[in-house]
């Protein structure tokens, strides 16, 4: 099982569409928020692999809408790694309307490892530390 790293986040006004609801763009940046602190929790942060020259261009995405969140509304943001190769890495997200813990979307995104020249890097060769903390929250029991 897979360490799990939860964000809480308060909708904003400007996260809302027309129809009052948070629009489908706005999850990214969630997602992007819930990774980063997902990161931070391993004991490193991304500004120090970035500084390390370790890049995670995003290389998929996608999400599951199930129920629309609306202007202050309170939300839990889930993110677990799901994979791990020497060259990639995907997340996964769950978020959560509270207090009722209601499942309202689900998203997911890959990442590739490269150096700051955009060249593919193997992550557990050419930095064994930064592997060895992510493996163990690939695995990791709670």
């Amino acid at each position: 099982m897979s360490y799990i790293s939860e964000t809480c986040l308060t909708v904003r006004y400007a996260e809302t569409d027309m129809m009052g609801i948070v629009h489908h763009s706005r999850y990214y940046p969630w997602f992007e928020v819930a990774r980063t602190d997902f990161i931070k929790k391993s004991g490193m942060s991304y500004t120090e692999m970035e500084n390390m020259g370790i890049l995670l261009p995003l290389t998929e995405t996608g999400a599951k809408y199930y129920y629309g969140l609306k202007y202050e509304d309170e939300v839990v943001v889930r993110c677990k790694l799901t994979k791990l190769t020497v060259a990639r890495c995907e997340f996964e997200y769950e978020v959560y309307k509270l207090p009722e813990m209601k499942l309202m979307t689900v998203g997911k995104t890959g990442h590739g490892f490269i150096n700051r020249d955009f060249v593919p890097i193997n992550l557990k060769k050419l930095y064994p530390e930064v592997w060895r903390k992510l493996s163990e929250l690939l695995y990791k029991e709670d």
